[in-house]
């Protein structure tokens, strides 16, 4: 099995339509189509203030996704990475593409000059939170959101 985490690229429209709605439908979410393509869009447009994208292909395949973002950050002098997205078809889980992917986005981050990576997830997804507790740090942040 090879394993490749490469950045998200125009031939991959198809592919990540498929990985970003099984992403979705894991946390029980529907978008409209229009947002599929402007989302798409907007990784695609190598804008340094927007969302990047990274796949993971597994023997050529593209198997899972990741999204980041790059913001400035308040408490420090260099921006930090927020990973949004993270999700890897459910035949490969545990063969170590999540991992890949996060690596990914820190190996992005570092040479971004921006090495605080952070993300989040629900507190009921434990196969995730069994990866993060390996390559994350748990933090003590409660999230809130405006009702």
């Amino acid at each position: 099995m090879t394993l490749r985490i490469r950045p998200l690229g125009p031939q991959d429209g198809a592919d990540w339509r498929r990985l970003w709605r099984g992403y979705l439908a894991f946390y029980e979410t529907k978008l409209p189509e229009s947002h599929f393509d402007s989302y798409l869009a907007r990784l695609l447009a190598n804008d340094t203030n927007d969302y990047h994208g990274l796949i993971a292909e597994q023997d050529g395949r593209p198997v899972g996704l990741a999204h980041y973002l790059f913001h400035r950050h308040g408490w420090k002098a260099e921006s930090v990475c927020y990973l949004q997205d993270l999700y890897a078809d459910p035949q490969v889980r545990g063969q170590g593409v999540g991992r890949a992917l996060i690596e990914g986005v820190y190996a992005a981050a570092d040479a971004a000059g921006a090495p605080g990576v952070y993300w989040l997830t629900q507190d009921f997804n434990e196969p995730a939170r069994r990866l993060y507790d390996r390559v994350g740090r748990l933090t003590p942040f409660i999230k809130y959101e405006r009702p």
